[in-house]
């Protein structure tokens, strides 16, 4: 039996609070060491930091979340040609399928909104 199509606003917010939270994690990871983070922050990875946890957080209430996930799905876009795509071309193969997959997310969320359990949606602004 299939979802009913009356459910695609509140799973829309599901979505969005499900990736902000994975995403939020990679921030606090790189911040508070929970979990660890396996490497050295550097000034780039610092800012890409402070861009997980305020932008996880803003993504997880639902808060200017179409111009933040414009950003983040930009940001992601970067960090697969730097760090990825250079390392070859398949997503699977060179480790990029989550930083691929945050991005389109993230772009579909500056599109769509944040759906009705958000704060834009209290503000008007979903």
């Amino acid at each position: 039996m299939p979802i009913p199509a009356t459910w695609s606003a509140q799973l829309l917010s599901v979505l969005r609070i499900v990736v902000g939270l994975g995403f939020l994690q990679h921030g606090v990871s790189k911040f508070f060491g929970i979990p660890p983070f396996p490497g050295t922050l550097n000034p780039l990875l610092t800012v890409a930091g402070a861009l997980e946890l305020v932008g996880g957080a803003l993504i997880v209430l639902g808060l200017f979340t179409r111009p933040v996930a414009f950003v983040l799905s930009g940001m992601c876009a970067v960090a697969y040609f730097m760090a990825h795509f250079p390392q070859g071309f398949f997503p699977a193969a060179n480790g990029g399928e989550p930083a691929m997959l945050y991005c389109f997310i993230f772009l579909y969320l500056a599109a769509a909104g944040g759906g009705v359990w958000s704060v834009d949606a209290t503000r008007g602004k979903a």
